[in-house]
């Protein structure tokens, strides 16, 4: 009842069973590795294996396979396989520099608890607004169509769900070919349907524009 306008952005009311399992697999590739020490690694450094190996595997949740043939195609690093385990494809030289970077910056049980806490939260239902209740916000909810981490049709879930609880919503589907990164790179044309929305939500008039508001 506080809140005027609210944007969810490329996501779900609940994560799917393959959601889920992408972070299954994230997580256990984190507690495979000596080093985690069952979470008790503060002492020693961290399990730098398996938390650059969920970095990598999350890494690929948020590319299309469009963008990563634009990126990448079959490229190799050095004209030639090495007939061994190197990276001889340039993605993976890619996924490994990722990887080896993220350990750097963030903490293995911080991952696997934000990853558990993502796949516990869930708004399906009446959990996002109870049968009956009627809220003044304005919602605009914004999807890209190659993100097949949180793909359209969970965004459209969560619009029907709001209209059905009559709350004015408005539903945007961006064309983009970097999968569930798009959310981070297409900055424009983001910016702009959000100013139309915030100057009508705020302002009380329509910019003119075509942007479904």
């Amino acid at each position: 009842e506080r809140v005027k306008s609210a944007i969810p952005i490329a996501t779900a009311l609940k994560h799917s069973p393959q959601q889920i399992a992408f972070n299954e697999v994230i997580r256990q590739s984190i507690m495979a590795d000596p080093a985690w020490r069952e979470g008790n690694y503060y002492a020693y450094g961290q399990p730098e294996k398996g938390l650059s190996v969920a970095r990598m595997i999350g890494h690929i949740t948020f590319m299309s396979d469009q963008s990563m043939e634009e990126k990448f195609s079959r490229r190799l690093k050095n004209d030639k396989f090495s007939f061994g385990f190197d990276a001889d494809f340039e993605v993976e030289g890619y996924l490994r520099y990722r990887g080896a970077n993220f350990v750097k910056r963030f903490d293995a049980n911080s991952y696997l608890y934000i990853t558990k806490a993502m796949d516990y939260f869930d708004l399906s239902g009446d959990k996002l607004i109870p049968q009956g209740k009627v809220i003044p916000t304005r919602i605009m909810v914004i999807s890209f169509k190659t993100d097949w981490l949180y793909p359209s049709h969970q965004s459209q879930e969560i619009v029907r769900l709001l209209k059905r609880r009559l709350v004015d919503t408005t539903y945007c589907e961006l064309t983009s070919t970097y999968g569930h990164d798009a959310f981070l790179i297409e900055v424009e044309e983001q910016t702009t349907l959000i100013k139309h929305f915030l100057d009508k939500t705020y302002n009380g008039y329509l910019v003119a524009g075509n942007y479904g508001i």
